[in-house]
């Protein structure tokens, strides 16, 4: 087994916290999903959000998962580029697995598409 990162963003609409945490979630749903994780094997999650956004800690969204009680988890804020993407949530898995980087399914949601569209496609070539 190796720690493999699986990296994650997605947008909001507007600062709440309702929908800081519904994008999280839906967000960390996908990636779960799309990867088998299992949060025994995960070594720790890193959030960040961009400066636009501080009416919840998207870490909140983990306590809608069945056993992630436990994974370490953090929240910070990403540097202030100039013209970078807006309202935006980003995430790192570390996890333990065995699979091949290659085989890693990231996941880029809503607006977020556009920071890496040669990661936001399905298998089956079409988008999310």
């Amino acid at each position: 087994m190796m720690v493999r990162g699986i990296r994650g963003a997605t947008t909001v609409e507007n600062n709440s916290a309702e929908a800081i945490i519904e994008a999280s979630q839906e967000m960390l749903q996908q990636l779960v999903s799309d990867n088998d994780v299992n949060p025994e094997n995960i070594s720790q999650i890193w959030f960040t959000v961009t400066q636009d956004l501080n009416a919840a800690f998207p870490a909140r969204s983990l306590r809608n998962f069945r056993d992630f009680q436990y994974v370490p988890v953090m929240c910070a804020t990403e540097i202030n580029v100039p013209e970078s993407l807006e309202k935006c949530i980003r995430v790192m898995v570390s996890y333990n697995t065995t699979k091949k980087q290659k085989d890693i399914r990231h996941v880029y949601l809503r607006d977020a598409v556009k920071l890496r569209p040669d990661l936001s496609l399905t298998k089956e070539g079409g988008s999310r």
